[in-house]
């Protein structure tokens, strides 16, 4: 599966069969975490069983059952490019394990930051949570319930761009890929800019995260790319 094919299937899983994964696939999920650390110069740092994060209706809000395995994304506090590419290799991350057969879920504050075992230093931040793990193959009725609650309608692409002039062919689905991209309660907050053959992409809530997810989202669309990371930062392709 590409990544592109694992956009198009990915949604919110927030039940999980407490199953261990298997070591062949434990070792491909580290390497990529090792990979996309190195590169982002932060820490994505893997979970596996244990779940005590995760434990109990008063940390996940019942939103959640059964997380046993997760990433843990840390940067360096205050570091709007440290959480930027947190949201970039983050999601990068995610849908590798979907493509993987993983079932997967962006968890921005639903657990126990203080029973995750993390070695942090002081100017440390452990920013969110990416559960992963296997699933049913079909939503059960609570999943689809909480879907409905939590999710609202998604925007079209033309709600989150501009253009002046006709922009390049792959501009379009890549923004098809972007409406696709999972966000902090769903508010796809990120502004895509196409003017004098540049492609711009920026927030203006310091959405840092989603920020990233969205760029990674629109340079697979595009079929490739490079972006500069910061807000307002130009994609070349």
């Amino acid at each position: 599966m590409t990544l592109l094919e694992a956009i198009e299937i990915r949604r919110s899983r927030r039940k999980y069969l407490e199953q261990s994964i298997r070591p062949e696939l434990a070792k491909k999920l580290q390497a990529f975490a090792k990979e996309y650390s190195e590169v982002a110069n932060a820490r994505i740092e893997l979970v596996f069983d244990n779940g005590k994060a995760f434990d109990g209706l008063r940390k996940t809000y019942g939103l959640l059952a059964g997380v046993t395995h997760y990433a843990g994304l840390i940067a360096k506090k205050g570091d709007a490019i440290a959480e930027e590419k947190l949201g970039y290799y983050g999601e990068l991350f995610m849908l590798q394990a979907v493509a993987l057969g993983l079932g997967t879920c962006w968890v921005g504050g639903s657990f126990a930051r203080e029973d995750c075992p993390f070695e942090m230093a002081e100017d440390e931040k452990l920013y969110c949570t990416i559960s992963f793990g296997y699933c049913d193959e079909r939503d059960n009725p609570r999943e689809w319930l909480i879907q409905r609650i939590t999710h609202r309608k998604t925007k079209r692409a033309e709600d989150m761009m501009s253009a002046v002039g006709p922009a390049p062919g792959w501009f379009m689905p890549a923004m098809r890929a972007v409406e696709r991209a999972p966000s902090a309660v769903n508010s796809q907050p990120v502004r895509f800019t196409y003017k004098d053959g540049v492609t711009r992409a920026g927030v203006e809530n310091n959405s840092w995260i989603d920020l990233g997810i969205a760029k990674l989202h629109f340079e697979l669309g595009a079929g490739g790319g490079e972006w500069e990371f910061g807000n307002y930062g130009g994609f070349t392709k």
